[in-house]
């Protein structure tokens, strides 16, 4: 399905009124179920949605035990329907709405240990590989109404999606890595809006060890990106960056 629809307008600027077609995004309803039972709905973009649910899945240890990404089923049309396939139980728990936009929701999670990587970028190639991400942003750049995210080993991208929702774009980066067997150690994630406790979260599961974005990050990001061993830098725009967490890792 494509990410964006054109819809009839009117445009006003001043005191003219003119006719006129614009791309919007697409919002979607999805409904996760595990063997038939209906476990989770949420709203996203509908592309890379199986890229989606293996990153979802895996960044909340939504199923505890086995389950098949290959035998997923997916159905397209008002609604997005997925079934995973599971020997597994639905993992029970408090589940948080998240402050991203897209319905994001969240599990309550205990510690998911320490990132120890010692990885180590200049913050000349963050600034390099960042500018190259922005110029990727199809979605946003046609529709001024979507996220993106991507992996990155700090010289060229690894993995790439955009969605409407913050928090979804880095589970599809995630997912896609997933499939694809691309490692997190020694990678960047990059990120388009603001870094809130629950992207830190999500890079935390999968030992992501430095996360950078245009935008700010929030305080409790901070303190979980500092318990977790996570860099965290915000602000990369132009030459300058601010780094907020995990300093040793970023070099002139």
């Amino acid at each position: 399905m494509e990410p964006y629809r054109k819809i009839p307008i009117l445009k006003i600027a001043g005191d003219s009124l003119q006719a006129a077609d614009d791309l919007v995004a697409v919002e979607k309803k999805i409904r996760i179920s595990v063997n038939g039972e209906s476990v989770l709905s949420l709203y996203c973009s509908p592309t890379m949605v199986r890229e989606f649910v293996v990153g979802l899945v895996h960044n909340e240890g939504l199923i505890s035990g086995e389950w098949c990404a290959e035998r997923m089923t997916i159905e397209y049309g008002d609604e997005i329907r997925v079934d995973i396939p599971s020997s597994g139980t639905v993992r029970e728990g408090e589940r948080v709405v998240t402050s991203g936009c897209g319905g994001g929701v969240s599990f309550s999670r205990g510690d998911v240990g320490r990132v120890t990587d010692n990885a180590s970028f200049s913050a000349g190639a963050i600034r390099g590989i960042f500018r190259e991400f922005q110029h990727r942003s199809d979605a946003y750049k046609l529709t001024g109404g979507a996220h993106s995210a991507a992996l990155t080993d700090g010289e060229k991208i690894l993995a790439f999606a955009e969605d409407i929702g913050r928090h979804n774009a880095v589970d599809k980066v995630i997912g896609y890595c997933l499939l694809e067997n691309i490692s997190f150690g020694g990678k960047i994630m990059l990120a388009s809006g603001r870094l809130s406790s629950e992207i830190v979260n999500k890079c935390a599961v999968s030992k992501v060890p430095v996360l950078a974005s245009r935008a700010a990050p929030t305080s409790l990001a901070v303190d979980i990106a500092e318990a977790a061993g996570i860099t965290v830098i915000g602000f990369v725009r132009g030459e300058r960056m601010n780094v907020y967490s995990g300093k040793e890792r970023i070099t002139l």
